[in-house]
C-alpha cells in the first residue's frame, strides 16, 4: 500500500496541519478522525487493513486528516463564540484547501480532470463532522459513511446558539430546510449511510431524531440501526464499513 505524508501550512487555520494519504489511485475518500484524533488514527487503528481491499486495487485513496476538537468542540471552558469560529475556520481548511488538494492528487494519478466527489467518512465525533460537511456541501461530496455520531452541535457546545453553531448543526438546519430547497436534489443523487448500533456507549436516539428528519424531507439516506451487542468501539466499526463500502463504491 502507498502511503504518504504531508505537512502544509493552512492560511485558514494558521498553522501547519499534518496529514497521510493511501493509495495509488480512485475515488477520493475523506477521514475524520473521533473526537480530538489525529492524522495517524487511520493507520494506527488499523482502518488500513479494514479498506485495504480497496485502496491496493485502486478503487480509492483515503486522505486522513486531523481534527480541532480540542479547541472546539472538546474545549468546553474557552469562550463558545471563539470556539465555533476556530470549528468553521476548520470547516473552510477542509474544503478551500484540502478539497482542492485532493482533486488534484486523484486527477493526476486517475487521468481524470474536472472536479470529482469525495467520500466522506467518520466514526463517533468523526462522523458527526463527516455528516455536517455532506450535509452542508453536497456540490463537493457525494458519499457520506457516518458510524455512530451525533448529529447535534449541543454536544459540544451545551446550551449556546448562534449563527455558526447553528450551521454545524445537521438536525438543526435540515429541521428547517425547505422541502424544495434545491439541495435535497442533489442529496439525492448521491450515496450516504448512517449507522449506529444500540448496545454500550452508544447514542442511537441522535441518529433517530436525524432519521426522522430526513424521511420528513424526503431526502434518501441509508440509516441502519445495529443490536444491542453493537458498542461504539473500533471493533465494531470494522464491521460496518466491510459491510458498507461496497455499496457506496457500487
Amino acid at each position: 500500500m502507498e502511503v504518504q505524508y504531508f505537512k502544509r501550512y493552512s492560511y485558514n487555520l494558521n498553522r501547519d496541519m499534518e496529514f497521510k494519504v493511501y493509495g495509488h489511485a480512485g475515488r477520493p475518500v475523506l477521514y475524520i478522525p473521533c473526537q480530538d484524533g489525529r492524522f495517524f488514527d487511520f493507520e494506527n487503528f488499523k482502518m488500513t487493513d479494514t479498506w485495504a481491499p480497496w485502496i491496493e486495487s485502486g478503487q480509492v485513496m483515503v486522505f486522513s486528516i486531523d481534527t480541532m476538537d480540542k479547541e472546539t468542540w472538546s474545549n468546553k471552558g474557552a469562550d463558545p463564540r471563539w470556539r465555533a469560529e476556530r470549528h468553521e475556520q476548520w470547516v473552510r481548511y477542509i474544503t478551500d484547501e484540502m478539497v482542492p488538494f485532493m482533486r488534484d492528487m486523484v486527477n493526476l494519478r486517475n487521468g481524470w480532470t474536472g472536479y470529482p466527489g469525495i467520500m466522506v467518512f467518520g466514526c463517533s465525533l468523526g462522523a458527526t463532522h463527516a455528516t455536517n460537511l455532506f450535509y452542508r456541501r453536497p456540490d463537493l461530496f457525494d458519499r457520506l459513511l457516518a458510524l455512530s455520531g451525533i448529529y447535534t452541535a449541543s454536544y459540544g457546545f451545551d446550551g449556546y446558539m448562534d449563527d455558526i453553531v447553528y450551521n454545524n448543526s445537521p438536525v438543526d438546519y435540515l429541521k428547517n430546510m425547505p422541502y424544495d430547497h434545491p439541495y435535497i436534489h442533489l442529496y439525492n443523487l448521491k450515496k450516504s449511510v448512517i449507522c449506529v448500533g444500540k448496545g454500550a456507549w452508544e447514542i442511537p436516539s441522535s441518529t433517530g431524531q436525524l432519521d426522522d428528519i430526513l424521511r420528513e424531507k424526503n431526502i434518501n439516506t441509508w440509516v441502519d440501526y445495529w443490536g444491542y451487542d453493537c458498542s461504539h468501539d473500533w471493533y465494531w466499526w470494522h464491521k460496518q464499513v466491510a459491510y458498507f463500502v461496497p455499496y457506496l463504491l457500487g
